[in-house]
């Protein structure tokens, strides 16, 4: 049986130190940002916006605090189920960042069904990594970068929907994941898994910014 050390990637000191001086950035920025998404939101803050927007903060602190988890700790079985946990709070920040979006943004016929649609699709992915966290990493993968890009086919209504420059960081967040993942699997790569990890807090950064503007903008009639 491989040990605890084989079942996970193997860092340098000067990499963990680096990845670890980013993670706690993010579990630092995290919940003042949260504060501050609520705080800016003014009088267009309604009681539907406040679930929404909680909805968002609750996936947003909740995956860099399970990346923090895991990737902090050391190998052994603590490890392996912060892993689980980190792969699946994934699934709940793309579900959780689409809810204010589609429940905001868009009308109920069309905002209501890709919201089923996205929790859905992240309740499958989260079933996956609980029960079978080393196989179907590919399919994992795959479902990551399908639920992020699903936004696609609605470009249309957002545009109508949304100013340009709420797209324009929706847009930018989506390629800087997506160009973390690759880089995420550059294993080769000298402090690939911490430039991943900052690629995501920015990528992150660029969301909230735009679900800022979301919860503010003036409450459809």
């Amino acid at each position: 049986m491989p040990s605890s050390r084989t079942l996970f990637p193997d860092y340098t000191i000067t990499e963990r130190w680096v990845d670890g001086a980013i993670h706690i950035f993010g579990l630092v920025a995290a919940p003042l940002a949260v504060v501050w998404l609520f705080l800016q939101a003014g009088p267009e803050l309604t009681a539907g916006r406040i679930v929404t927007g909680s909805i968002y903060s609750f996936g947003l602190v909740g995956m860099l605090t399970a990346s923090a988890l895991y990737n902090l700790t050391r190998p052994g079985r603590l490890k392996s189920a912060f892993r689980r946990l980190d792969h699946a709070m994934i699934y709940v920040m793309i579900a959780g960042t689409y809810t204010p979006l589609s429940l905001t943004a868009l009308r109920p016929g069309l905002g209501i069904p890709l919201c089923v649609t996205v929790w859905t699709l992240a309740a499958v992915g989260i079933a996956l990594k609980l029960a079978r966290p080393r196989r179907h990493e590919r399919l994992a993968l795959f479902l990551y970068l399908g639920m992020g890009w699903l936004l696609v086919p609605l470009l249309p209504p957002l545009i109508a929907a949304l100013p340009v420059g709420i797209m324009v960081l929706i847009l930018a967040g989506a390629l800087v994941y997506s160009a973390g993942s690759f880089v995420h699997t550059r294993v080769a790569l000298p402090f690939h898994n911490a430039v991943w990890h900052a690629m995501v807090i920015v990528a992150a950064g660029l969301h909230l910014a735009a679900i800022a503007q979301v919860i503010s903008l003036p409450v459809l009639p």
